[in-house]
């Protein structure tokens, strides 16, 4: 049901249009181009710890876009299936499942993508790449824990999208995406590594670029896991807290 439900939200996100779902790909397949002319060709910036700049750049906003898109369509899943809230036979603490589920079928492609593109330029995969697998998992978790809080506020509070929009703008430029990290003073850098996002991003980075492993960083992993926790806990106490409260509010 979930798996089907996920699907189904897919192809409603794009019914109408022309082209349907073929837009969920083609949308960042030109942002990505985009930010390549603008910052290699026009910027001229050149390889980033000799790994060519589009290899770097797509390692590190693959995941974002993602994370983003997931994050952001689950905060207002219960008001877009608000006929299924009112339903109280439907268990609707799927639904956040549902749209991240939704978001993720496109990231298997851009994944897929960032395979093609490192073996393009000579860098083919070999068994560290396999962990790709749980940096994919990691960010599908976060994404979870992140939109089930949001999701449950929204009903309450409707300007928690807009909240959400404008972190996920200021996280776009706040995380190591377009520019690396050790090009600022080490004592900053603790600063940005707060950020959950940037396990995930750098991991993807360890993965396609750095050929790091993620037991390499096991600090930071358990810093990662314990956030992803409580964020969980935090939005199943919120959940169960106001569930009772949600068919009436919207």
């Amino acid at each position: 049901m979930l798996f089907s439900l996920a699907v189904n939200d897919f192809k409603a996100k794009y019914a109408g249009s022309a082209l349907g779902a073929v837009w969920a790909f083609i949308s960042p397949v030109i942002t990505i181009l985009i930010y390549w002319f603008v910052f290699q060709v026009a910027f001229q910036n050149g390889p980033v710890n000799d790994m060519p700049y589009v290899i770097w750049l797509v390692s590190g906003v693959i995941p974002w876009f993602f994370i983003s898109e997931a994050w952001g369509g689950a905060t207002g899943v219960f008001i877009d299936y608000s006929y299924l809230v009112k339903k109280v036979v439907f268990r609707i603490e799927l639904l956040p499942t549902v749209r991240v589920t939704s978001a993720f079928f496109v990231h298997i492609f851009f994944a897929v993508l960032a395979f093609i593109i490192t073996s393009a330029y000579g860098y083919f995969p070999n068994f560290l790449h396999l962990q790709i697998v749980y940096y994919m998992a990691a960010a599908y978790i976060l994404s979870l824990a992140l939109g089930r809080i949001t999701a449950t506020l929204t009903v309450f509070a409707r300007d928690i999208g807009n909240v959400v929009g404008v972190l996920v703008q200021f996280g776009f430029w706040l995380t190591p995406i377009f520019w690396d990290i050790h090009a600022i003073p080490e004592n900053l850098h603790i600063i940005f590594k707060l950020n959950p996002i940037y396990y995930v991003t750098e991991g993807y980075r360890d993965t396609f670029v750095y050929g790091t492993g993620f037991w390499e960083k096991p600090w930071l992993t358990l810093y990662f896991w314990i956030v992803v926790a409580v964020l969980i806990v935090l939005g199943n106490v919120l959940f169960k807290r106001l569930r009772p409260h949600l068919a009436d509010l919207i």
